[in-house]
Parts: C-alpha cells; structure tokens; sequence
C-alpha cells in the first residue's frame, strides 16, 4: 500500500468528483489541486506572523510549536504561506482580518500526505486522521498572537492624551 492509498489519502482525494486524478497526481510526484469548501477550508496565514508566533523562524520549532497550537493540519509553501486546513464552512463565519479563509470557489495545492520534509510544498504539520481538522478559533488566535508580537510595544511617550 502506498502513502496515496492509506485513508488520510483517500480521504483528501475525495475532495474531487474524480479521487483517481489526485492519486495519479500524487503517484507521478506532482501535488494535487483539491478544492476547498468540501472537505475543508483552508486559512492562509502569512508567513511572517506563524514565525512572530512561534517566536523563531528554524522549520523545525516552527512545526512543533503548530502541532502542539493547532493540533491539526497545516500546509507550508515556501512561497511565504502556512495553510491550516479546518473545517468546511469556516469561510462563512471567519472574522479574523489578518488571513483569508480559502472556502467554495478556490483550489489549494496539496502535497502528498507523506510529503512532511522538504524544500517546496509540504505537510509542516500532518493530518492525524480523516477530517481530523484545525479548530478555527485557535488559528485566529495564533494569528492574532503573531500579529501582537510584530507591533512594538506602546510607550507613555506614544500614547494619545
């Protein structure tokens, strides 16, 4: 059995009418376009505030401190972006300004689910179990978080009177 016929793959690849092209994409080594909104949604966070979060910028501590904040999915693409992939639907209720919720309509590219160390696009944090999601609330605060410890600190001198 490859890692694209275990059930956290066939699980994702589900996400299309036709799961038989995002096995074959995944077999031939390319990643899989899977629409959001079916299975899940995915929040795309800056790079710049999962690192402010995590207080560092090494790979290694940055997913284990996502494991242990999100207890869930998340995509990294080196192209400055972390998805966390959490439940469909979350795009109707997402408030947090500081990242987009990708819902029905879009498309994200996912990695093989085996695919956690690497160069290019890859599984920072991997899927535990089928539709074994990030909470929403707790990737708006680990969002917010970051984005706190990027502003500088409020002085008296700073302060309206």
């Amino acid at each position: 059995m490859t890692t694209t016929d275990t059930a956290l793959g066939i699980w994702l690849a589900e996400a299309l009418d036709a799961p038989h092209e995002t096995v074959h994409d995944w077999r031939t080594g390319r990643h899989a376009m899977l629409p959001t909104g079916r299975r899940f949604d995915a929040v795309r966070i800056p790079i710049e505030l999962v690192h402010a979060a995590a207080g560092t910028v090494a790979h290694f501590t940055i997913a284990e401190h996502l494991t242990a904040a999100l207890d869930g999915p998340v995509i990294y693409d080196p192209n400055h972006w972390y998805y966390a992939l959490v439940p469909p639907g979350t795009t109707d209720a997402w408030t947090c300004g500081l990242a987009r919720c990708l819902g029905r309509g879009a498309w994200l590219s996912v990695p093989r689910t085996d695919l956690t160390e690497h160069t290019h696009l890859h599984w920072c944090v991997s899927m535990n179990a089928p539709g074994h999601l990030c909470d929403p609330a707790t990737v708006a605060a680990l969002i917010e978080h970051g984005h706190e410890r990027l502003i500088p600190e409020r002085t008296g001198f700073r302060q309206p009177r």
